[in-house]
This record gives C-alpha cells, structure tokens and sequence, in this order.
C-alpha cells in the first residue's frame, strides 16, 4: 500500500503547531523519544522529522513527497516545488533593520552599505528590484548581533513581535517579504500519492475553515429577521426557528471571526439578545 512521505521540522513552534494540525485533522502520529520518523496508526503517512531549512531540498528530490514549513525557506531556496496551500501559522516577516539611532528615511539608506542575513537570495531580489546595490554578508543564525560587531551596517531577518531586535538596538524600516507555514509538494507524485493528498488537503482546508469561522445563535424579533439574515448571510442561508415567546425566533449560522466584531453593534440595533458565539472544530465547504 502506497504511503505519502511528511517532511515537518523536528523542533520547535513550527513542528508543534504541524502536529497539532495533523492531529486536529484526525490523524495520529507520535514522536516519542524524538524520533526522526514516525508512521501514523490511521492514515497511510510517515512523517519524517527534519532541520526546516532541509525540508524544500528533500521535497524536491521526493526524498519526501511533501512538506510543512515557512514560505520563507521556499522562496530562498527557489526549487521545482508547488504550494499546495498555506496553512495560517508561523506568520513572520522578513524585514530589514537598522541601528534604533540612524536616521531612515527610505531604501537609498542602504545604497552602498552591507547588510547581513540568513536569506542572501530573498534580499538580493528585492535589492534589485528597487534598485539598491549593496553588499549582503550571509550568516546563520545571531544575524541582530553583527552592526554592533561591526560586520554590517544593517540586517535582513524574521520577525514576529521585534522584540528581539529592541533587545539589540534594532529598529525595523521595511518589510521585504510576509511568510508563513505552506504545505508544499513535489511536482511527481504518483496517481496513489496524488490521491492520499487530496484526502490530506481536505481535512486540512476542513480544519482551517473551522478555525476562521465561528456559530453564531441568537434570538431575535420575527419583524427584525429579513434585516438580520442579510448581515448574516450563513453558509446558504441562516437557519430560522420559532421560539415559544410569540413574535421571537432563534437565528442560528455561521460567521467568519473577523467579521463578527463589526457586525455585533447591527445585530444588537436589530434586537438581538442572548447571542452566543461558539468555536467550529471542523468546517466542510
């Protein structure tokens, strides 16, 4: 029986947050002792446990046949892969900063200066396309320590609160590239293997629309209804059921999170009351 080969990093948030999504998505799969592979008792994969900057490379040459990790590395990296889809955690951003007491007005601050970072490939396409020219010192790993070292003028590095850049008397000036987790794919699978993902990516896209969306119940007037389902448009439609008080009914549907805070002063004007706002663990669209 074929199985689908899961390359996600063997540590951290990003190798937590993948677990958590295989498991939310039924699928269990341990890694006790910190194996570097482990097989699913449920579903015909064998997830491999890799350095996140290896995960493209082994993707790729279909070592694996597909991967969780940070669009970053893809784009660095730049190998023969397809983005099945990004998943909605690990966001961060590649951005460039500079010591917190330089004056920064634009790009022309870095013409002519060195800039250190882990994404050499990353940061000299966007020099280029806005036509800076630059010389970019690549290391790995401690890049916010080389200005004071003195071995650039500036860095190009992830970032997700800047905390760790005021820590080091960075200031953050432009944001070359927005990344988060992807699910990406070698380009060769096999008809089987092709079949195992697509089960795989709709029990992924199941659980993301979950996460976005939230059920909302609430009891209005019978006059207010029309008014409320045309804010509440629901999936189709929103489910209308009479309540024992004559003139009242429940409206139960589905909202998406975001747009639930600009709408709650609409519905309370319409006299909505008791509204009840409950987490959807698993969305099919």
């Amino acid at each position: 029986m074929s199985k689908l080969k899961l390359a996600i990093q063997k540590s951290g948030r990003l190798s937590e947050k993948s677990l958590k999504l295989l498991e939310e998505s039924g699928i269990k799969v341990s890694n006790g002792n910190r194996k570097l592979k482990s097989e699913a008792s449920n579903f015909p994969i064998e997830v491999l446990f890799l350095r996140d900057d290896d995960i493209p490379q082994y993707v790729a040459e279909g070592v694996a046949h597909i991967g969780i990790v940070g669009q970053n590395e893809v784009f660095e990296q730049n190998l023969n892969l397809t983005e099945a889809m990004p998943l909605g955690f690990a966001k961060c951003r590649l951005s460039l900063a500079v010591p917190r007491e330089d004056k920064y007005t634009d790009l022309s601050y870095f013409q002519g200066k060195r800039v250190a970072t882990s994404y050499p490939n990353i940061l000299s396409n966007y020099f280029k396309e806005n036509d800076i020219t630059a010389e970019i010192e690549k290391i790995s790993g401690s890049v916010e320590i080389a200005p004071s070292i003195g071995l650039a003028d500036g860095i190009c590095d992830l970032v997700s609160t800047g905390s760790t850049l005021v820590m080091n008397g960075l200031k953050e000036v432009e944001v070359v590239l927005k990344s988060e987790a992807s699910l990406i794919v070698n380009d060769n699978l096999s008809p089987e293997n092709q079949r195992l993902l697509n089960q795989l990516l709709f029990r992924f896209k199941a659980v993301n629309e979950a996460k976005n969306n939230k059920y909302i119940l609430l009891n209005a007037p019978q006059q207010s209804v029309e008014k409320i389902t045309k804010i509440l448009p629901g999936m189709k439609s929103p489910t209308v059921l009479p309540l024992a008080e004559s003139g009242w009914v429940s409206i139960h549907s589905v909202v998406r999170e975001d747009d639930f805070w600009n709408i709650i002063d609409q519905l309370q004007n319409l006299g909505a009351e008791g509204i009840l706002v409950s987490p959807i663990e698993k969305m099919i669209v």
